[in-house]
């Protein structure tokens, strides 16, 4: 792959105090439009509910998902989260309590800091769809990009696109550690590339994780990349999203950068684990802590 073309055929010409000024002028003209009880219960249907502690027991993923499976007998006006994510050991167990329209959805490759062998992380990958992962969330190598090994860090993510097929691979770029609005930019530009379906901000273990500025920049990409080749690639900010006015905020921005095409959870996904109960505390009025 011809890095210099790729990044010259998508170029970013914005400095960061620009996104930041463009992020702020769309979510002051169209924030409060969308803060509404139909966009929350919207947002409650594209979460990844999510628990990623080294503390997670089989009795607390359990409960947790017997917690969504049972969600439609307590709000049976409302849809239902997305999928839940888990770490790979806990995958079957989830998969064993979900009813089949629920996903499940994996972090693997050695997530967080990606920091294993390449055999690590095709292994793990492979495991966890066998175990009964739907989907796979890995992180790209931040510090091999950051050195500018875009074709290691190319091949990495187009080594596990293929041993996920028909899979969703959604690829994490740890905006927080990417500390540049271009990185952020390039970082997208080359995980379409090679391959993911789903291109996500964060971790949620690190101190910056998800912000408006960064689902600006991804979702940009994501645009200008549907523009030039057609494919439509699904996004996921993740990582300390947690109340309502927060999910209205991005929801606000992919909504005018992508459009209404993106606004689904096949196109669409918040990863949370607290922002389930403040939606269904804003959609039910009063103080909810169903999950």
């Amino acid at each position: 792959m011809n890095f210099n073309e790729l990044f010259t055929a998508y170029p970013f010409t914005m400095t960061d105090t620009e996104v930041a000024q463009a992020t702020q002028a769309i979510l002051a003209q169209h924030a409060a439009e969308n803060n509404n009880s139909q966009v929350w219960a919207q947002c409650l249907n594209q979460i990844d509910l999510t628990t990623l502690n080294g503390e997670d027991t089989v009795a607390k993923v359990e409960t947790m998902a017997n917690k969504v499976s049972d969600f439609s007998k307590h709000f049976p006006a409302l849809k239902n989260v997305a999928a839940m994510c888990v770490y790979p050991a806990l995958t079957d167990v989830v998969r064993a309590n979900l009813p089949k329209d629920i996903r499940v959805a994996c972090v693997s490759a050695g997530f967080p800091a990606s920091q294993t062998f390449i055999e690590v992380k095709v292994a793990e990958t492979a495991l966890a769809l066998k175990a009964g992962a739907d989907e796979i969330d890995i992180v790209i190598s931040v510090g091999k990009f950051l050195e500018g090994r875009y074709q290691e860090v190319f091949d990495e993510i187009s080594e596990l696109k293929a041993v996920c097929g028909e899979h969703h691979l959604k690829v994490i770029l740890e905006t927080g550690a990417l500390m540049t609005a271009e990185n952020i930019w390039k970082a997208s530009i080359l995980a379409m590339a090679a391959g993911a379906d789903f291109i996500k901000t964060s971790t949620g273990k690190i101190k910056v994780n998800a912000t408006p500025e960064a689902t600006y920049i991804m979702c940009s990409a994501i645009k200008a990349w549907k523009e030039q080749t057609g494919a439509k690639v699904g996004y996921k900010p993740a990582g300390g999203i947690s109340t309502t006015d927060e999910a209205v905020q991005h929801y606000t921005l992919v909504k005018e950068i992508l459009g209404s095409d993106w606004l689904n959870n096949q196109s669409f996904r918040f990863g949370a684990s607290r922002l389930a109960n403040n939606l269904l505390t804003s959609i039910v009025g009063s103080e909810t802590k169903y999950f």
